[in-house]
């Protein structure tokens, strides 16, 4: 697994989005499931995966004359690197002003708004562990 959050081309998203649907899953379905929105051949689909699992991002086990794929990677941790990327370049490392676009940009209700309300101050609570930490 790659040692920080990865940062997925375009086709490697859309790989990354058919495993985790499907996994563990073979090239043939990867391309199958694919071939609507991408309209990838079967190589195409192959050498993506075999790419992929280079990289850290899928793992593959040989079951006879068939391979079979799983992801390397979390969801989460995927889209933790595309955030960071944007964070990075896009905002010069700098958090607030890429919430601000955010929220400038994106229409939410008040109870998505409540909701991040509720993750900021949950943010804001003292950890338990790092108080116990300071009293010894």
């Amino acid at each position: 697994m790659p040692a920080r959050s990865p940062e997925l081309t375009e086709a490697e998203w859309a790989i990354m989005k058919a495993v985790w649907a499907a996994q563990p899953c073979a090239a043939p379905d990867v391309q199958e499931a694919l071939a609507g929105s991408q309209g990838w051949t079967y190589s195409t689909v192959r050498t993506l995966m075999d790419r992929m699992v280079g990289k850290g991002l899928l793992t593959a086990e040989k079951i006879r004359n068939l391979t079979l794929y799983r992801a390397a990677v979390t969801r989460r941790q995927a889209q933790l690197g595309e955030l960071r990327y944007a964070l990075r370049h896009a905002f010069d490392g700098a958090l607030k002003p890429m919430v601000e676009t955010l929220l400038s940009s994106e229409k939410l209700s008040s109870e998505e708004l409540d909701e991040l309300e509720s993750l900021i101050a949950a943010r804001r609570r003292p950890d338990a562990s790092a108080t116990r930490k300071t009293d010894s």
